[in-house]
């Protein structure tokens, strides 16, 4: 999982370009294998991935993933998948840190088979003024009161998505990972079926496709060893 690439900028989710492709060519020089998003659907649904396989995921939608990322997935030729808040598209240059333009989206897609475009709701990546994510049930919110609002957002997202990909969008990504009781009806109810979290285990086959864990790889202070670590960690876990 990844969220924002920069030289400068300093957040714990900002990676340099350097750290991000050294990041990559670690990994492979290991002996992993990078996958796209369907394959890791075809896996999860009982086909089989080649071993040590990794999936590459971003969060958020920022222009840096256009500017800095996709050179680096484009001449390394490892895919990976965007999730978008598609509510920025129209000012895109208007957020901080900028958000990819509709145009940026297509240049990726349209040129390649490296990228997909999936959802990070509309306009729910935030929390209210008590801290509680947009995606939470309020306490005062009906359980289908909650379903509907969710459906509405999702099907908004996946309906701008697919408008500039031309692709069926199936896939999202829960904004600070975050889900409820009643967020798996809404994702099936939206055409959802695979829904992605925050937190660091590894996508086994018997997972629940509506809470895909994901390992945080962009943070400074993950290093490629580290990351390696963190990979090999997750896997004696499992085996245990």
């Amino acid at each position: 999982m990844y969220h924002h690439i920069a030289e400068d900028d300093r957040s714990s989710s900002t990676i340099t370009s350097q750290l991000f492709r050294e990041q990559l060519t670690y990994l492979r020089s290991k002996g992993y294998h990078f996958i796209t998003l369907d394959e890791l659907k075809k896996f999860l649904a009982g086909a089989a991935v080649p071993d040590k396989a990794v999936l590459v995921t971003f969060d958020d939608g920022y222009e840096s993933f256009y500017t800095l990322g996709f050179p680096i997935l484009k001449e390394l030729q490892i895919p990976a998948v965007n999730f978008i808040i598609t509510e920025t598209l129209d000012h895109p240059q208007e957020d901080t840190p900028p958000k990819l333009s509709r145009e940026q989206i297509i240049a990726m897609t349209s040129t390649s088979d490296l990228v997909d475009a999936e959802c990070h709701t509309h306009a729910f990546h935030g929390k209210r003024e008590n801290g509680k994510a947009y995606l939470l049930q309020e306490t005062d919110e009906t359980d289908q009161q909650y379903v509907d609002r969710i459906v509405a957002d999702t099907q908004a997202c996946a309906a701008n998505v697919e408008q500039i990909d031309l692709i069926p969008v199936d896939s999202l990504a829960y904004p600070f990972g975050t889900s409820d009781k009643n967020t798996n009806q809404a994702m099936q109810i939206a055409g959802i079926h695979y829904a992605f979290t925050i937190q660091p285990l590894m996508a086994t086959r018997g997972v629940d496709p509506l809470h895909i864990p994901r390992i945080n790889a962009g943070a400074p202070q993950v290093t490629p060893e580290g990351l390696d670590a963190q990979i090999r960690q997750k896997i004696i876990a499992v085996r245990k």
